[in-house]
């Protein structure tokens, strides 16, 4: 976990993944925020890890559990190549690399999915859940938001067959405050619907500013 961290604080801020006022907190705020997530995932599973970015939590779940499989779904390529040139300095033989976007990784069936920073829950569950096999879990970190989110998306992720949404934390025995994490189960495999792309979504944002607003920042 030690070089995962110097990764971090190097080529991790020299290739925007961190932000260089991060490096000084990087253990706490971000590496031990993200350790604590492994507690709630069952032996042997395999995890994929959506939006991954710089490797949070996917390559902390992936160095803390060499029992599980953990595929890492990231659609920048600098961030790909980023994450590859780590796992293999790392030899993290149980990573795999997927450059895509969520909702296009129409193969992909896993038991759990993880997140960290990627999207507001009632849009993370559209990614995240149809990727999931019969009794997965998605476990997505959030912080303070986290009920506030859950009544947002609540009633979407029922529709789609979500079920046992709600907040757990972990990590108290080596992060203070302890993270915050959305849990949903799927009793059944979802059917694949196409979940809402980003430029839909920044437009339905767009929308609801108002045409007044709109035209204010022009």
């Amino acid at each position: 976990m030690q070089r995962f961290a110097e990764h971090l604080a190097d080529t991790g801020v020299s290739h925007g993944l961190i932000g260089p006022r991060e490096v000084p907190r990087l253990w706490e705020r971000h590496v031990l925020n993200c350790v604590g997530v492994q507690e709630l995932i069952e032996p042997d599973a395999h995890v994929a890890d959506v939006g991954s970015g710089a490797g949070l939590p996917g390559l902390v779940i992936a160095i803390a559990r060499p029992d599980l499989q953990v595929t890492l779904v990231e659609p920048m390529l600098r961030r790909v190549n980023w994450l590859d040139a780590v796992r293999s300095d790392l030899r993290l033989d149980n990573v795999t690399i997927v450059r895509s976007r969520a909702e296009q990784c129409t193969d992909l069936e896993v038991d759990v999915v993880t997140s960290r920073a990627v999207a507001r829950l009632e849009t993370l569950s559209q990614w995240s859940l149809p990727l999931l096999r019969s009794g997965g879990r998605m476990l997505a970190l959030k912080g303070s938001s986290a009920q506030e989110e859950i009544d947002e998306a609540r009633s979407q992720i029922e529709s789609m067959g979500g079920s046992d949404v709600e907040v757990l934390t972990c990590g108290a025995a080596v992060v203070d405050p302890a993270t915050s994490i959305v849990s949903v189960r799927v009793p059944h495999r979802l059917e694949r619907r196409p979940a809402p792309s980003r430029k839909s979504r920044a437009g339905k944002q767009s929308a609801k500013r108002g045409p007044d607003r709109q035209n204010r920042r022009k």
